[in-house]
């Protein structure tokens, strides 16, 4: 599944990509406790295992996208 998130006074948004639903369970959790105040830093690891770490307060929008192999590309009739 494709994580996008927005971050404040930036123009792009970072794309991740976390295949396991306990990661993205995970993640989500510890995203909701930041938002709410509970810490400074949102840490991730996409599917690739990079880690990403990002301030809280920094964090516009988090879209949680459909799975990959859902995404059509084109024109269809």
């Amino acid at each position: 599944m494709e994580i996008r998130i927005g971050i404040v006074q930036t123009a792009r948004e970072l794309a991740i990509e976390i295949e396991d639903e306990q990661a993205r369970a995970a993640f989500r959790t510890s995203l909701e406790s930041a938002l709410a105040g509970g810490a400074k830093v949102v840490s991730v690891v996409d599917s690739k295992g990079r880690e990403v770490v990002l301030s809280a307060e920094k964090i516009a929008y988090v879209e949680f996208g459909a799975p990959s192999g859902t995404r059509r590309l084109g024109f269809g009739g």
